[in-house]
Formats: structure tokens, C-alpha cells, sequence
């Protein structure tokens, strides 16, 4: 370890070569690994804020006004028959 002024650089030397590698938290790479999970974890929760704050409606099955309302199995079993 090395201190330059108020810095701290952690840099270590290999036998071959005495080339300097950097911290892990230096390297680029690091960082664009950390981020793609990070980045998903801060998406499920705004996904959940947005369920919780906006939740779909519970549609009654067998008092449905409008067609379009109704289930999915049912609406295409009526599109199917033809309206009988």
C-alpha cells in the first residue's frame, strides 16, 4: 500500500515484470458486473411500488355489463361459437 498525499492507492506488485495491478474497485470491469444486477434489483421494486399503488380490478364473472370484461376463456369461447 501506498499513501499519496491524502489518497490511498492499494497497488501490488507480481514477481514477473514488477507491473503494478489495481484494486478491484479501480478496475472498470468491476463495476459493469455490479451494476447489470444491481440495476434489476432497483427495477423489481419500482415494479412493485407500481403494483401496489396501481393493482388491476377484480372483474365479477357472471354479472359482466360489457363483453370485453369478461374472462378470457369465456370471451373466446363466445368468439367461437359465434354468439349462441
Amino acid at each position: 500500500m501506498r499513501r499519496t498525499g491524502n489518497e490511498t492507492t492499494m497497488t501490488t506488485f507480481t514477481d514477473a515484470g514488477e507491473t503494478p495491478t489495481l484494486a478491484w474497485w479501480r478496475s472498470p470491469m468491476v463495476w459493469l458486473v455490479i451494476a447489470g444486477p444491481a440495476l434489476v434489483v432497483v427495477a423489481s421494486f419500482a415494479t412493485l411500488a407500481l403494483a401496489i399503488i396501481y393493482p388491476d380490478p377484480v372483474l365479477e364473472t357472471a354479472k359482466a355489463a360489457n363483453p370485453s370484461q369478461l374472462p378470457a376463456v369465456q370471451g373466446r369461447n363466445h368468439a367461437a361459437t359465434g354468439g349462441r
